[in-house]
Order: structure tokens, then sequence, then C-alpha cells
């Protein structure tokens, strides 16, 4: 099953890179939420306002071919999300 998230960053890509630009993007019920410049202050700014696993973190790219793999199931990071 394709999470929603994903699936909505997946189609709207090439719309969502002409408005944010190769950024960051934390998407949520299929929204964007915030845009960042890297993938950490991505996690830490949006972990203050929502639960780690209710969003996802997609880095934007103009073509398609360059972005990044989408990785399905469970998944465990290693971040630091202090201050």
């Amino acid at each position: 099953m394709v999470d929603k998230n994903y699936e909505y960053f997946s189609k709207n890509m090439p719309e969502l890179y002409k408005k944010y630009g190769h950024k960051f993007l934390a998407i949520k019920d299929e929204k964007v939420i915030g845009e960042y410049d890297t993938f950490d202050e991505a996690i830490r700014k949006t972990n203050k306002t929502e639960k780690l696993g209710t969003f996802l973190i997609q880095e934007c790219f103009e073509n398609e071919d360059e972005s990044a793999h989408h990785f399905q199931g469970n998944v465990s990071f290693d971040f630091h999300l202090g201050q």
C-alpha cells in the first residue's frame, strides 16, 4: 500500500517544484505543512508541532529521476532532535 502523502507528493511533484523549488517538504494529510533547506531542519521543526510518524519529509526535485527512493514499512532512523 502506498502512503497517501507520498502518493500526493509523487503526483504533484512538478507543481510543488514550481512553487517551492529544491526544498525538503513536510507533508501531512496530503498538504504541504512546511518547506525547509535541509532534511534535519525539516524533521526538527516539524517535530515541534507534529508527532513523528504522522508526516512525511520529502526532497523536491525538478526532475523525477533525481528524487530519493521512498521506503515502505517499518524503518528506523537515528535522529538527534535537540534544540
